[in-house]
């Protein structure tokens, strides 16, 4: 039963706004307790989709100061007695650097947020990262390392000869590391998707070390989502130059915490190589899937073209934007590389039609079969062109008409076979009885895959995945927990039983959560028992930036930590026991 796909409801409050999204089962009572109880639930599974008049979502996209000291944040409900660690947060924090304005999501200057939880009480604290990028920009006022969206140009002071040799030499390679923080070994690295990635320290939030990917591995940039095994090997994925000069992607592995205290990124090796559609257009990459015993990489319509990367970039301030182009006609292809021993699967060739993809959910391994869940934006138009500030500050109704030309968001299925060998084609090849997801073979020996589809609304996407990742990451599972973007504003906060499709929902007028972080409680034996924890900001509020508190099994609020500052967008982030 899909109860949030019926319609779009207005909530108003007359009273105390409270969040709302309980879609348990009721519990035993008078009739009418338990009338009112279905009728409640009825209410709050439907996906209800707040207008924002008031444009209040354009507070998280000003610029803040960072704090001296952490500040204190004053706790409503009660924090679970068990709940003691950091939750670390990444995302742009300057807009605009001497008096010039930033012009993308991604170019903003990174500032780390951290919330402290100790014996029932809360503080918050935000730096900004001493990137390259961030410390020239304020010594010389403006943008010297351009951004994803935003070029930097020569010194004015230059003379004419300067400048044309600034340019012809090219332009630096940002280390602005705004979208994720992650562990590798004892230490603590904020990353953008270049190959730089920052160390720094989860406690005082000082900014440590630049860290060039290049001098260990070999690859362009990595994404800013690796995978974490439990004894906490990394692996990751980013494009590279292969055999012949052409475009390849590498699968690497950093290892666990040495006992010699040896920095494991100097270990860090490539284990398998997958071949590019293009020889020198590779395709962005965000994320990849990994079960106990593949890797998955999808390759999307959305290409880098590298001569105009090399050759317009360097000598007229292109931006990485610049750089995308969409490949109309190729669709998208899953490729398959076995873990150990790694190998890339060639003869697997799977094949669907075209769409962008950021956020794998989950993928594993079944019967024979490789699951793979995904957020997807359908076409293969670059969702990113529609991530523009100026996009995102409009007035309500000017976003809504911007997101109504952008591709459409769904949370889709896919399911690879892994035995294709004496199949006849034209047949379905997937055979688990709890998907209507396809696979059907061809005569050129390509499978093409059909998707089941999870989750859809008009406009509504459920994006920055999260799941049970100790626990499930790899693995069968049942339930996902997303940031519900409404027409690219995130305003709500979702739980989707990816079995039934059932979902829940936390939303509360003019709050702005972000992404969700699964922290599960010690001991558990089920797999939601657990809280989620999220930044919101509600301006105009006393206390206009809060940690929500979330319960996951029911996503009823348990707790919220106020602090008197606005909180600006957050992209990604980790919880540090």
């Amino acid at each position: 039963m899909v109860l949030n796909h019926l319609g779009n409801v207005k909530y108003r409050q007359k009273k105390k706004k409270k969040a709302f999204g309980n879609c348990h089962k009721s519990s035993t009572g008078s009739l009418w307790v338990n009338l009112v109880s279905i009728r409640q639930r009825l209410i709050n599974c439907i996906s209800v989709k707040l207008e924002h008049p008031a444009a209040g979502y354009r507070k998280i996209f000003e610029t803040v100061e960072e704090l001296n000291e952490p500040i204190p944040a004053k706790v409503t409900g009660v924090l679970p007695s068990w709940l003691g660690g950091s939750l670390l947060r990444m995302g742009p924090g300057l807009f605009e650097v001497g008096g010039e304005p930033l012009h993308h999501l991604f170019d903003g200057q990174a500032i780390i947020h951290k919330f402290d939880l100790k014996n029932g009480q809360v503080t918050y604290y935000r730096k900004f990262i001493k990137t390259d990028a961030y410390v020239r920009a304020m010594t010389e006022n403006r943008v010297v390392i351009t951004e994803f969206g935003t070029a930097a140009y020569a010194d004015p002071c230059k003379n004419i000869f300067s400048r044309f040799f600034t340019y012809f030499r090219g332009i630096e390679v940002t280390d602005n590391c705004l979208v994720n923080i992650y562990p590798i070994g004892e230490d603590f690295y904020a990353v953008t998707e270049t190959n730089y990635i920052t160390k720094v320290d989860p406690d005082s939030l000082e900014t440590l070390k630049k860290v060039d990917l290049c001098k260990y591995i070999s690859v362009n940039g990595v994404t800013a989502h690796p995978h974490t095994e439990a004894d906490g090997t990394v692996y990751n994925i980013g494009n590279c130059f292969g055999k012949n000069m052409s475009l390849a992607y590498n699968i690497v592995r950093i290892p666990p915490a040495q006992k010699d205290k040896s920095d494991p990124v100097e270990k860090s090796q490539v284990v398998v190589q997958l071949p590019s559609s293009e020889r020198l257009k590779p395709s962005y990459v965000h994320s990849f899937g990994m079960t106990e015993n593949h890797f998955v990489f999808v390759e999307q319509p959305v290409k880098i073209n590298l001569l105009k990367f090399l050759s317009a970039w360097g000598l007229r301030g292109a931006t990485y934007m610049d750089c995308f182009e969409s490949n109309e006609s190729m669709g998208t292809w899953f490729h398959l590389a076995t873990k150990d021993p790694a190998g890339y699967l060639s003869s697997h060739k799977f094949r669907t039609s075209a769409f962008n993809l950021f956020h794998h959910i989950n993928t594993y391994e079944d019967q024979g079969f490789i699951v793979v869940d995904l957020c997807t934006w359908k076409g293969h138009d670059f969702v990113y062109n529609y991530l523009y500030l100026s996009n995102l500050r409009q007035e309500w109704e000017a976003v809504k008409e911007a997101a109504m030309r952008a591709p459409q968001p769904e949370v889709r299925r896919y399911v690879l076979p892994l035995d294709i060998h004496r199949e006849e084609q034209g047949k379905n090849l997937v055979s688990l009885p709890y998907t209507t997801a396809t696979a059907v073979l061809h005569s050129d020996g390509t499978i093409w895959l059909e998707p089941e589809v999870l989750f859809s609304g008009p406009r509504q996407a459920f994006e920055f995945p999260q799941i049970n990742y100790s626990r499930c990451c790899g693995k069968k599972y049942s339930f996902a927990y997303g940031l519900g973007l409404n027409h690219f504003i995130p305003d709500r906060i979702v739980k989707l039983n990816v079995n039934t499709k059932e979902t829940w929902v936390w939303q509360e007028e003019e709050c702005y959560p972000s992404e969700p972080l699964f922290v599960p409680t010690p001991g558990a034996t089920d797999e939601d028992d657990g809280v989620l924890l999220s930044i919101v900001v509600k301006p105009g509020a006393d206390r206009p930036g809060f940690l929500l508190v979330l319960d996951a099994m029911k996503l009823t609020e348990i707790a919220r930590a106020e602090v008197d500052t606005i909180i600006p967008v957050t992209l990604h982030g980790t919880y540090k026991p």
